[in-house]
């Protein structure tokens, strides 16, 4: 009797809890939210902009440049123009489309430490685990960071 019913009460459980997961793993909106970067100096919120994926800078955990005293500026940036602007607020990924399950590609990603503007895809590994795969050329020549949800505050 009382396996009948721990039987009859966790298989549910466990089915819904593992339905709810996956069906976060194949909605193409599932990697919207703030991620924070696998070295965790800022926090990117990705949201969709028309039938595609971009993201911005939403936090840094050191804004201010420490030479100036003043918020920091995307001062790598190949444009001169550009090298004003804040780095907080800054889209730095865009163009991504969902491709495959849980996957989302022909996008790119700016990374303000060095100036350079990188091919991309985004893999959500788990419903709070997001690979972040920058690349020249070719997909298998580049960098993978691992990016972890945030939970809204």
């Amino acid at each position: 009797m009382k396996k009948s019913l721990i039987y009859s009460f966790i298989l549910p459980v466990l089915f819904l809890l593992s339905s709810a997961s996956a069906s976060a793993l194949n909605n193409p909106d599932a990697i919207v939210g703030v991620w924070k970067t696998g070295e965790g100096n800022a926090m990117v919120r990705i949201y969709k902009n028309g039938d595609k994926y971009q993201g911005k800078v939403v936090w840094l955990k050191e804004p201010i440049d420490p030479e100036t005293g003043k918020p920091k500026v995307d001062k790598n940036h190949p444009e001169e123009a550009s090298r004003k602007r804040a780095v907080l607020g800054l889209i730095n990924i865009w163009g991504f489309v969902p491709k495959d399950e849980n996957i989302w590609e022909d996008g790119n990603i700016y990374d303000p430490k060095n100036g350079n503007t990188y091919s991309c895809t985004l893999k959500l590994t788990s419903p709070n685990s997001l690979e972040v795969r920058g690349y020249i050329g070719v997909a298998l020549i580049g960098r993978t960071d691992n990016w972890t949800r945030q939970q809204a505050k």
